[in-house]
């Protein structure tokens, strides 16, 4: 019986075969760097993993994996420049390593390199498999395009509501689209693959509030970003949102107040601040029961899958370790 780890170091395997530099070396070499990097590879692991869960031949998913991640990786590399995060995984970003056109036009050509990647195996559900990945792909761009709406709407205008289905598209719908497209691949009956893909929704809605989470309270050097970060840049997320949900009016003042400053206040001093009221409000605990519901509502999810007991356990060491991630 294959368990997590052997997935994991299946798609190790994978990337260490692969080769990803070519000429003109300026255009690929951010791409080598970037999927070099490794990460925690979760999408292409979940692939391989749901093409096992219904027998399928783990030889006929090698590209399909590569090309999930790697369209993973074209979306962080834009995604960093609109944000302008400096770090990602610990290490420069693209656009800080290199330039902006650079990050723009190396994401591009992973974009056309994902597709690439899963033109290589043929399949007789391929144009299945491809609507899949392109549905995907529209909606995470839906999403980071409702992501920025935010910015703009501010935090008083947008609902808990709202945010859940943006995250459902940017974080959850890729997560569950790999699910998904493993399971195809396996030749999988299609009610068994909208449990999967409903799974992994409930899965990436967990992972992405937990993200949110993390930014408050996580470790930096386990996280791989600055903590507060969310707060300095006033970005939206599940924690002030939930926090104004709770507060009282003076408190729900005071937060909208803080996440409408700009330059006119130390960000040390605010992301202290909010993370006080934030304590005020104990918002943390109120944050990790919402995740748990959501990871249990993705456990109960798997569970209702019609397939071998033994060839889940995979999915739900996945799902364990997620749910462990440190703070």
């Amino acid at each position: 019986m294959n368990n997590i780890k052997y997935f994991l170091d299946q798609v190790s395997a994978i990337f260490d075969a692969e080769q990803f530099d070519a000429e003109p070396h300026e255009l690929y070499a951010p791409i080598d760097y970037t999927l070099r990097l490794g990460g925690k590879r979760i999408r292409p692991t979940m692939l391989l993993a749901a093409n096992a869960l219904f027998g399928g031949d783990e030889r006929q998913v090698r590209d399909a994996a590569l090309g999930i991640e790697t369209f993973h990786n074209f979306t962080l590399l834009h995604d960093d420049l609109m944000d302008r995060s400096p770090l990602r995984r610990g290490q420069p970003t693209v656009y800080t390593k290199w330039d902006e056109n650079t990050a723009v036009l190396s994401g591009d050509t992973m974009f056309a390199l994902a597709w690439r990647f899963f033109l290589r195996q043929p399949s007789p559900r391929l144009q299945e498999i491809l609507q899949c990945f392109n549905e995907t792909a529209i909606e995470v761009c839906e999403g980071q395009q409702k992501d920025m709406n935010f910015e703009r709407l501010g935090l008083a205008n947008v609902s808990i509501d709202d945010y859940l289905d943006m995250i459902r598209q940017k974080t959850a719908v890729l997560l569950a689209g790999a699910l998904k497209i493993g399971a195809l691949y396996a030749n999988a009956p299609a009610s068994e693959t909208e449990r999967l893909y409903t799974f992994g929704i409930h899965l990436g809605l967990a992972f992405q509030m937990q993200d949110d989470l993390l930014d408050g309270y996580g470790d930096t050097a386990v996280f791989g970003k600055k903590t507060g970060q969310d707060i300095r840049d006033n970005k939206i997320s599940f924690l002030p949102l939930t926090a104004l949900k709770k507060a009282t009016e003076e408190h729900k003042k005071e937060l909208l107040a803080l996440f409408a400053s700009k330059d006119n206040m130390d960000e040390e001093e605010k992301v202290h601040r909010v993370l006080a009221l934030y304590e005020t409000l104990n918002l943390k605990n109120t944050i990790e029961k919402s995740i748990a519901d959501e990871f249990e509502t993705a456990r109960k999810k798997l569970d209702e899958i019609h397939a071998d007991e033994a060839s889940k356990t995979p999915l739900r060491e996945l799902m364990e370790t997620l749910n462990g991630r440190k703070m």
